[in-house]
């Protein structure tokens, strides 16, 4: 299966990974599409050759002067509203959103979607992370692995109201992922941050495990950073390969996951109804209702519903102001989540879209698109099993 290794050899960014990708073939076309898909004014982006102690490389240019600066829900939106790109795409984008604003909201003691974004509310942020996800899918990479993360010489904060190196934010992120960091080097003094919360976030959404793995080395891709210190080279290498399938992760663990749930015993079918368009409306994952025995041998409802933990206030508005209810449990969960794609097949039918589950380097399930199949059994007046055994899908 096609195979990325992460090696930080002297820092990592949203830009450095965005050259490495650039470096090792993804086309500059095709990143260019993807900033296209997020809609973000006058947003451009192009790439330089340049070394580092005398390691050459592609910087990636991004330059977003006339564009707005975004809040978090801002950024989320827009994610989700790019139609052109895939859903496993926009899926590993929100995902590194999520940790961001999970860890800023952590350091400043703050809801996530009430803080206040500096350098992060810039729309580059938006472009490095879709454009990661993105260029990712494009070369076809089904795992990833990192090496540890490099963060440099921890210092106090350079000038009055600044931040310590490492920045709390990066911290946060890679605490909460539990990812290993390399050593202090003495040859680190001086230079500052090396990794940022935009590169500890996607790498540690992306990545499957902390390892380099065996594989057979096809290209490399280096990405050069903004720094140029004298004593060691501030680039992201990004193996790319092939593993053996019994090398390959199984699934990938998320955390920055909450489950939000309500017992209900007066609400009308209506308001349940409503309440989970709502809370999909909100950024849910998902919302189910499960019935349930209450006090004084009432029948009622357990309103669950899965989401990201930047969202935790969003959705629980929805519960607050939705329902009758006067609480909401809020708790942690973590999750195993396979990767999956969405291809398109042509049937006698029409082309229909299908889902397909990827464990361990090979595909194990394919599920037709719902809309694609109604339409299709709709325009051809022939039976729902008909159209799902022309995908050569399950229903």
């Amino acid at each position: 299966m096609k195979t990325a290794y992460i090696q930080s050899v002297g820092g990592a960014s949203g830009d450095m990974l965005l050259g490495a990708l650039l470096d090792a073939g993804l086309p500059l076309d095709a990143l260019q599409d993807t900033i296209a898909a997020l809609g973000i004014p006058g947003a451009q982006i192009g790439v330089a050759a340049e070394t580092r102690c005398e390691v050459r490389g592609a910087r990636a240019l991004v330059d977003v002067s006339a564009a707005p600066r975004y809040t978090p829900r801002q950024m989320l939106d827009t994610v989700a509203g790019a139609t052109a790109l895939s859903e496993p795409v926009r899926a590993r984008a929100t995902a590194a959103l999520n940790a961001l604003f999970t860890a800023e909201a952590r350091v400043h003691g703050h809801d996530a979607g009430a803080i206040h974004l500096d350098e992060l509310g810039s729309a580059d942020t938006l472009v490095d992370i879709v454009g990661v996800a993105a260029g990712l899918e494009r070369l076809g990479i089904q795992s990833i692995y990192a090496s540890p993360l490099v963060l440099g010489e921890a210092t106090g904060p350079r000038r009055p109201g600044g931040y310590s190196n490492p920045a709390p934010a990066t911290l946060e992120i890679i605490a909460a992922a539990n990812a290993p960091v390399a050593p202090e080097r003495p040859y680190h003094a001086n230079a500052g941050e090396l990794t940022t919360p935009t590169g500890a976030a996607l790498i540690t959404t992306l990545t499957h495990e902390y390892r380099q793995p065996p594989m057979t080395l096809n290209r490399i891709g280096v990405g050069i950073g903004g720094k140029n210190p004298p004593a060691f080279p501030n680039v992201l290498r990004l193996w790319l390969g092939e593993t053996a399938g019994s090398n390959a992760p199984v699934a990938r663990w998320q955390d920055h996951i909450i489950l939000l749930e309500t017992n209900l015993d007066d609400a009308t079918g209506e308001q349940l109804g409503f309440a989970m368009e709502r809370l999909f409306e909100a950024g849910a994952l998902d919302v189910w209702h499960t019935p349930i025995q209450m006090k004084k041998n009432r029948p009622g409802v357990l309103l669950s519903a899965l989401g990201p933990a930047a969202l935790e206030s969003r959705l629980a508005e929805v519960f607050l102001r939705d329902t009758p209810t006067l609480g909401v449990r809020v708790r942690p969960v973590g999750r195993y989540v396979a990767e999956r794609d969405v291809v398109t097949v042509a049937t006698e039918h029409g082309p229909i879209r299908l889902k397909r589950k990827w464990l361990a380097g090979e595909v194990v399930s394919a599920a037709p698109e719902y809309e694609d199949v109604a339409e299709a059994v709709r325009a051809g007046e022939v039976a729902w099993q008909t159209v799902i055994e022309s995908t050569g899908g399950s229903a």
